[in-house]
């Protein structure tokens, strides 16, 4: 009997996938626990249009973060911090004021979550940031860290 996969699930296959099994394992385990459903052809039908609509909203999903990708990378961003005797850094910049002075100086929405600081920005200069938009897309920020 063929069968659809609703969820992924170990030694069958990933969410999607047809596959072949004994009828009684499909009726008594696979189908009550909604493992999966019955390869028929409107099943199949809405399996096709499914994975079209997915791989399009994928498709738009990208374009979008290249775009952002690019707006980022053109322009630079100021963080102030305070500074101590000798010219010192109280503190380091985190990504989240990182992710604030994009919103407050460009108008531009990044999630915090997905910069990227290689070492903590403990001193004053200009720095590159590395932001993953998408597991295909990154962005390199220029971050410039100056006494406030």
């Amino acid at each position: 009997m063929k069968i659809i996969l609703l969820q992924d699930e170990k030694k069958l296959g990933k969410k999607g996938d047809v596959i072949e099994v004994s009828e009684g394992y499909a009726r008594n385990y696979i189908l009550p626990k909604k493992i999966g459903t019955e390869a028929t052809a409107k099943n199949m039908n809405d399996l096709k249009l499914k994975k079209a609509n997915e791989d399009k909203v994928a498709q738009k999903l990208l374009e979008e973060a290249r775009e952002l990708a690019a707006r980022l990378e053109e322009k630079a961003v100021v963080v102030k911090i305070k500074a101590g005797e000798g010219g010192r850094a109280f503190g380091s910049v985190s990504t989240k004021e990182i992710a604030a002075a994009y919103k407050e100086q460009h108008n531009l929405e990044i999630d915090k979550k997905k910069i990227q600081l290689s070492e903590n920005l403990k001193s004053f200069g200009s720095f590159e940031v590395v932001a993953k938009l998408h597991p295909q897309v990154a962005a390199k920020l220029t971050v410039k860290v100056a006494e406030s």
